[in-house]
């Protein structure tokens, strides 16, 4: 099963969250990062077992970056 998440670097470390889910973790290197994402989601699956078929049926088309005129904060 292939999971969609993105990646970015805050307070230094790396902080990754999936897009479907929301399973969110963290790692000191994007290796790690990814690592510890693969076992978030298997734990989040055991405890949500019905959303491995909503999962399935999800088409991923592809990603884009948006950016806003007004800055954040």
């Amino acid at each position: 099963m292939n999971f969609h998440a993105v990646i970015w670097e805050e307070e230094g470390v790396y902080v990754i969250r999936e897009v479907f889910t929301g399973v969110t973790t963290q790692g000191e290197t994007i290796e790690e990062a990814i690592e510890n994402l693969r076992g978030a989601l298997e734990l989040y699956l055991e405890e949500f077992p019905e959303l491995k078929d909503e999962l399935k049926n999800i088409t991923f088309v592809g990603d884009i970056n948006v950016q806003i005129a007004k800055a954040l904060g």
